[in-house]
């Protein structure tokens, strides 16, 4: 059994979803690794990773629409406002989403779906740098 660990390093520059399917397959794929564990997680507690289609960019379009209606920024019902009025809802958005994503590798392969894309979903409105450690267990 293997473990292989490396730090993905994400420019967001705002609140958008972005596909970070690309850059997690490059490393997944040059491992060497045919059966086994990814493991994504987020250090960050104002984005957060989803796995969701990458085929329709409304569907990223719907859920921005979904989290603005359900979390508006500047809503009275927060008082953690130190950075701004989007800092609160930033921290629910992430607290309704997930830090960790786990995902086979099955034949030296991520077993995704079809239509299945892995995104960082960046929740302020300020440019960040965000960093996703990657950690892969196999043989």
């Amino acid at each position: 059994m293997q473990q292989m660990t490396q730090v993905l390093q994400v420019k967001a520059l705002g609140r958008k979803l972005y596909d970070i399917t690309p850059q997690v397959l490059q490393w997944a794929n040059t491992q060497g690794v045919s059966t086994g564990l990814l493991t994504l997680y987020i250090q960050h507690t104002s984005a957060s990773l989803l796995i969701n289609e990458n085929y329709d960019s409304d569907v990223l379009v719907d859920m921005e629409a979904f989290f603005n209606r359900l979390v508006p920024d500047g809503d009275d019902l927060f008082i953690h406002t130190v950075e701004g009025p989007d800092d609160m809802p930033a921290h629910v958005r992430a607290a309704l989403t997930q830090t960790s994503l786990s995902i086979p590798l099955i034949e030296g392969k991520l077993a995704l779906g079809q239509w299945q894309g892995i995104f960082l979903f960046e929740h302020r409105h300020l440019s960040a740098t965000r960093r996703i450690l990657m950690h892969m267990i196999g043989e």
